[in-house]
């Protein structure tokens, strides 16, 4: 039986799927009804953005697992490369 992780990435052929990824910092903010995530991790130059409803517990030195799919947000004219996370645990 294929796991909810294979069902998307056949679904959707663009997201990527990462597994044992250790979280350098984790910052979360307020923006209206949601708080925004930023995930910097090991090895990795590109933040890592998803929102939830409610705080989440400090992910700040933990390996996680993530699906997610790369993405270019635009502050002040600048293109900035980002990656939207889908779905994310802790391994």
């Amino acid at each position: 039986m294929k796991s909810d992780v294979d069902k998307l990435l056949n679904q959707h052929n663009e997201l990527i799927h990462s597994e044992n990824k250790k979280v350098v910092s984790h910052t979360q903010r307020e923006a209206g009804d949601w708080i925004m995530h930023s995930l910097m991790l090991e090895g990795y130059d590109v933040p890592f953005k998803f929102k939830r409803k409610k705080k989440y517990q400090s992910l700040a030195g933990a390996k996680v697992n993530l699906t997610y799919y790369p993405a270019t947000e635009v502050v002040a004219g600048l293109s900035f490369e980002v990656m939207k996370v889908v779905r994310i645990k802790r391994s």
